[in-house]
């Protein structure tokens, strides 16, 4: 009799937990095996191969920065006012004394006069030279105050820049050399004499950037060292130069083939006469060499290219306004 009672006692307690385990086993075989209508509602795992690329960022999201197509007139403003503006003496000088072929441009001019308080007296001589062959008739009274400058190079520029422009004041610099004493007892110049006869000196100071008595001045003193490299490419360079007042159209090209020699005085010259002819057919041509190897080149070419580029727009207001008189 307790036999009885105690199996039924065992049945009575395993009983509960060999349903939980039953149910368990149940539980965890439809876990592994979905039901048809869960197979139906759920979609089959994407194998990796077939999942779509994934999105890429379009031109004009923010999250791509599209490249900004620069102008040849932009990157010759950009090659300029970051060597005016730049820590290498040369470069600010090279830069600014091309300034003067951009002729009539609030920009070029303002350039120019800042460069006339630049603490190098090689930069303020460019500077006044430009601002002579830029006929920048509003910076007369900034070249006056340069006469007294304490550099003679600084003060010859800025004489020779009031004469191209017709200013009295510049006879005063012109009268002291000569009888070695200024109206006023300034004598800055004749204070200095001694520097005039000394090549060396005339070098590191700039003279031949504003003078202009050299047909090459305006390339600077480098262009007189290279006689001693090459005696044919400073004769060459001076040649171009004078051929920038050759009224015949020809000439123009061979110009532009010029600008392409092999020596950057050469090329630098052929740019600049381009640039004075003032034919906007050679501006493709000058732009070619925005980017040169040479610094003094790229500067000469983005300088003429600005001035190219204002004869160009500038030619359809002179046809339309031609027109309306005619009319």
């Amino acid at each position: 009799m307790q036999s009885v009672t105690a199996r039924s006692i065992c049945v009575v307690w395993c009983l509960p937990l060999a349903l939980q385990l039953s149910m368990a086993m149940v539980l965890e075989r439809q876990g592994n095996m979905p039901s048809e209508r869960q197979s139906k509602d759920q979609a089959p795992p994407i194998k990796e191969s077939a999942q779509p690329p994934v999105d890429q960022p379009r031109e004009d999201s923010p999250g791509k920065q599209v490249p900004v197509k620069v102008s040849p007139k932009e990157e010759a403003w950009h090659t300029l006012e970051t060597a005016c503006t730049g820590e290498k003496v040369t470069d600010r000088a090279n830069a600014t004394r091309v300034l003067g072929l951009v002729r009539n441009d609030v920009k070029a001019t303002k350039l120019a006069e800042k460069a006339l308080s630049d603490p190098k007296p090689e930069v303020k001589a460019a500077a006044a030279a430009a601002l002579g062959d830029m006929n920048s008739r509003r910076s007369i009274p900034k070249l006056k105050k340069a006469l007294d400058d304490k550099n003679p190079a600084v003060a010859l520029a800025a004489a020779h820049s009031l004469h191209l422009m017709r200013n009295n004041s510049a006879y005063e610099v012109y009268s002291e050399i000569l009888a070695k004493q200024r109206k006023g007892g300034k004598g800055l110049i004749s204070s200095q004499m001694s520097t005039f006869s000394d090549p060396k000196k005339m070098a590191q100071m700039g003279f031949e950037e504003g003078i202009g008595f050299v047909p090459f001045a305006g390339i600077g003193w480098k262009a007189i060292k290279e006689v001693r490299k090459d005696d044919s490419s400073p004769v060459r360079a001076a040649a171009a130069k004078v051929l920038a007042d050759d009224p015949d159209p020809a000439t123009t090209k061979v110009l532009e083939e010029a600008a392409g020699d092999k020596s950057w005085l050469v090329r630098a010259a052929a740019l600049e006469a381009l640039a004075r002819r003032g034919d906007p057919s050679a501006l493709e041509t000058v732009e070619l060499y925005i980017l040169d190897e040479k610094d003094v080149v790229r500067y000469t070419a983005s300088a003429s290219a600005l001035r190219l580029i204002a004869s160009k727009e500038a030619k359809p207001e002179a046809r339309k306004a031609k027109q309306k008189t005619v009319k």
